[in-house]
């Protein structure tokens, strides 16, 4: 299969450009990013964009190739501006999934998170609810969502609340419902892999247990 990956830097992207590049059933790989990345792999394609310049994102997508949204942002990056978080979450994911139907694509694989919900009162929640449902609206034949909660594995970037958060739940994790447990970004990553590869149609939400046993298919 043919495979285009945005969001190859991050945590879980990272981790899926991995398995793709390993794995004998993935025949050719592009994934879309902003600085230049090292990479040496008869297969990879590094296509690098400004992701506002719609007309280069759209001929970046592999025509026919199974769609991994990966992509997000922290308030940190973005300094606070809102805006500018929605502007990475939201309208790279959106365009992503509109270019893709436009080239022949007919599954959209997604990173969204625990809670989303568009009618939530909390900003990350009510926005990722919004990507789903707009994902959702375009009717891609093979949509998988994937809401994890906090990622385990090791960032390049280090987030104070996020750390709390791991140490908290390890220590209390007897107490918390199985759906808010941490989940390391290897496991959601093949999980999304192996998603990919199902041939049944419609929509699929996973979350904690969902991609733990998708991972171990």
């Amino acid at each position: 299969m043919k495979v285009t990956l945005i969001g190859a830097t991050g945590l879980i992207g990272s981790q899926l450009l991995d398995y793709f590049l390993n794995d004998n059933t993935v025949s050719e790989v592009a994934i879309l990013v902003r600085r230049k990345l090292e990479y040496s792999n008869p297969k990879l394609k590094v296509k690098l964009i400004n992701f506002v310049d719609l007309q280069a994102f759209e001929s970046s997508i592999i025509p026919g190739s199974i769609i991994f949204c990966a992509v997000g942002t922290t308030k940190n990056k973005v300094k606070g501006d809102m805006s500018k978080y929605r502007k990475v979450d939201y309208d790279i994911t959106v365009h992503a999934a509109k270019f893709g139907l436009e080239k022949g694509c007919k599954s959209f694989v997604l990173v969204s998170s625990i809670g989303a919900n568009s009618k939530s009162s909390n900003f990350y929640t009510k926005l990722k609810g919004e990507i789903e449902d707009k994902v959702s609206s375009l009717q891609y034949p093979h949509f998988h969502v994937f809401r994890p909660s906090i990622l385990l594995g090791n960032r390049k970037e280090f987030r104070f609340g996020e750390k709390v958060a791991k140490i908290f739940m390890s220590l209390f994790s007897f107490l918390i419902p199985d759906k808010f447990k941490p989940i390391h970004s290897k496991t959601v990553a093949l999980a999304m892999l192996n998603a990919s590869k199902e041939k049944n149609k419609g929509t699929f939400i996973y979350t904690y247990n969902e991609i733990k046993d998708l991972a171990h298919n």
